[in-house]
């Protein structure tokens, strides 16, 4: 058995928030180490208690992602992003790949994504990937 996988969610939605954790939740080897709503919060809670994995919306209250990744990778530079945003054009692709992230997802068409990635995260060689490769 694995050490779970802690992951930390930055979702400026209630309802969006509550489903991230609703589908975490069914992942074994999966544990939710906290969430909010800003960058701001998300900045101090991931530096005190580092997640594996921060699940990003792009836009959230008071910032972005760029904020928290931005903040997060000079210190933590093994945390995983990954970007879950309706803002999909090609700017806010490479602003993200550029500050840190390991994943870009299609909020819309992609959620049903993040489980198989969140439990890739145990392999040995979790290289960077996105949807944006393909």
């Amino acid at each position: 058995m694995h050490t779970p996988i802690k992951v930390f969610i930055v979702e400026d939605s209630p309802p969006v928030r509550e489903a991230l954790v609703a589908l975490l939740e069914r992942v074994d080897d999966v544990s939710i180490a906290g969430s909010t709503d800003n960058p701001r919060d998300a900045i101090a809670a991931i530096l005190k208690a580092p997640p594996d994995c921060v699940l990003l919306d792009f836009q959230l209250v008071g910032g972005t992602a760029l904020d928290v990744m931005t903040a997060v990778r000079r210190s933590l530079p093994d945390v995983v992003f990954i970007v879950l945003t309706s803002h999909t054009g090609l700017q806010y692709r490479r602003a993200c790949f550029n500050a840190g992230a390991a994943w870009f997802l299609d909020k819309n068409h992609e959620f049903v994504r993040i489980p198989d990635i969140v439990r890739g995260l145990h392999a040995p060689q979790r290289g960077v990937q996105s949807s944006c490769q393909h």
